[in-house]
């Protein structure tokens, strides 16, 4: 045998070798541009090494790392070792932002340039965002959008920083179809938080109930770190920037408005299945019917009207703060007013509190319309939530002052959020929905402001919020003999001739008799 022929049954022998296995491709002929020391071998710590061959034997794996471990760097040469010995392979890469997916993209293009010319495929196509070989494989790196993937046929797809992509519940969706004839998918992400697609896959696949392969990396995986590195992170970072980039901590990593800890355990204790779902949708569930010796109040949040919300109330009982019932779904604003109203006569009558903000006046209109007499008001010139204000403002004939339904404004938002908080903090609040609760898990402080983190709704969270904080003060008035009805009082101001309140006086409840005051309660008891 000639020294060429030779030749060439080792370079044979040795691209087989590299074919069957990615370990051995890549710590042999991989080469990785280091910030420091520039372009240098890609020489593989022992749980990159585990990674890899998870990759190649499992179709779905999902990573929850710490922090500059190269795991998206390794994951750029397991793609370019699918790319190099596999014809006619299709990858995706999405990220948070579209500099971030093409940034795995040039890692690809670094290793590529830098192999032997006997493995390196010919590439066709090079345009900073993707990369095609001659034998029909190419890599494409995109940002987060709800369209991402749908209509592409997937070998691999890689999910870089998962727990932080906007609506990937969508874009999983969409991109699952598409691997379901073998491809495969990488979603790899630091924590944020617990509740979002990340961390239910996440637990999902701890528990087998999906198909997903875990790989956890906490920052101990690297042979290079010692406690001296994590505490200097803590400084950094802050306890719970450093708890979510080195911990793999779901619970300590975000910034949910309730503490992830007692979610859990509400989930652990006081979720039902509903005893009855109503409606065309099947969307008002029913936990406890409702019992007539017993008071509730009915709060109620109106979807924007640009279909990426849901209108959503929910029945409290006033005394024992149980959640009783509960509605979220899309349907028209008007059928929302009557679907709350109905509900509310059904539950004795219930005090009816619907945010006014925007489109939610079309559906307090149709309440007013059809003469409920237990619609809240709220201050329209000071702005705040009383209902003892709020009854005697409007019984005494002084409506202008009060504004139909709940105003969310600036002063009322902090309140609200502090009162739902304080419930769950205290662990007063009985909630029975797990739709509810999935929604709290993600409801998170951005900015100071207390909201759904992006791509998740907080509809029943928002409610929720608004219906405890207006039970607080309907307590009180029902525990002063107050019936929050007033139905004998209402029929009475039909005339003129039985009493109105002078403004002047200091007490609206006392009727000067002669000499005497005398204590008009007894009236509305």
């Amino acid at each position: 045998m000639t020294d060429s022929n030779k030749m060439k049954e080792i370079i044979k022998a040795e691209y087989i070798k590299c074919a069957k296995d990615p370990v051995y491709f890549l710590k042999k002929y991989a080469v990785i541009q280091h910030p420091l020391k520039g372009k240098v071998p890609f020489e593989l710590y022992p749980f990159q090494e585990a990674s890899l061959n998870d990759f190649k034997n499992n179709n779905y794996n999902v990573i929850l790392k710490a922090r500059q471990l190269g795991i998206s760097t390794l994951t750029a040469g397991y793609s370019l070792w699918m790319m190099t010995f596999q014809s006619d392979k299709n990858i995706l890469v999405i990220a948070t932002k579209q500099d971030t997916a093409k940034n795995l993209v040039t890692k690809i293009r670094v290793m590529h340039a830098n192999l032997p010319s006997w493995v390196r495929s010919n590439c066709v196509e090079d345009n900073k965002l993707s990369l095609r070989y001659s034998n029909g494989s190419q890599v494409k790196a995109i940002s987060s959008t709800e369209d991402a993937g749908r209509s592409e046929a997937l070998s691999l797809l890689v999910i870089d920083e998962a727990a932080f992509i906007d609506k990937i519940d969508t874009i999983w969706t969409a991109a699952q179809s598409t691997l379901s004839t073998g491809g495969q998918c990488i979603a790899l992400s630091t924590p944020n938080g617990v509740g979002n697609w990340f961390h239910r896959t996440w637990v999902g696949a701890e528990e087998g109930e999906n198909d997903w392969n875990t790989i956890k990396l906490h920052w101990t995986v690297h042979p290079d770190r010692e406690q001296d590195w994590r505490d200097e992170q803590d400084k950094l970072l802050g306890p719970s920037g450093a708890a979510q980039e080195c911990d793999c901590d779901f619970i300590t990593s975000g910034q949910g408005v309730i503490d992830p800890r007692i979610l859990e355990e509400y989930k652990k204790t006081h979720i039902e299945k509903p005893i009855e779902k109503r409606g065309i949708d099947s969307n008002l569930w029913i936990y406890r019917q409702p019992d007539y010796t017993r008071s509730y109040v009915v709060a109620g949040d109106v979807a924007r009207g640009d279909g990426q919300d849901f209108s959503a109330f929910h029945i409290i009982d006033i005394e024992s703060m149980e959640q009783v019932a509960e509605y979220k779904g899309k349907i028209s604003t008007k059928d929302f007013g009557n679907l709350c109203m109905n509900t509310a006569q059904e539950y004795n009558n219930a005090l009816l509190v619907i945010e006014n903000s925007s489109i939610g006046w079309a559906a307090i209109q149709q309440v007013i319309d059809r003469e409920y007499d237990n619609l809240f008001y709220t201050s329209k010139d000071l702005r705040y939530v009383d209902v003892a204000r709020q009854v005697t403002n409007k019984y005494r004939n002084s409506e202008r002052q009060m504004v139909p339904g709940f105003s969310m404004t600036m002063k009322t938002r902090p309140l609200v959020i502090a009162k739902l908080e304080e419930y769950f903090r205290e662990k007063s609040v009985i909630v029975h929905s797990d739709r509810l609760i999935d929604e709290l898990f993600v409801f998170i402080w951005n900015n100071n402001r207390a909201e759904a983190m992006q791509g998740y709704n907080d509809d029943l969270a928002m409610s929720l919020a608004i219906g405890l904080w207006v039970r607080d003060t309907a307590l009180r008035l029902s525990a002063e003999g107050m019936e929050l009805q007033k139905t004998v009082l209402s029929k009475m101001l039909d005339y003129d001739m039985v009493y109105t309140a002078d403004e002047a006086k200091s007490d609206d409840w006392m009727m000067e008799t002669g000499n005497t005051k005398e204590d008009l309660t007894w009236l509305i008891k």
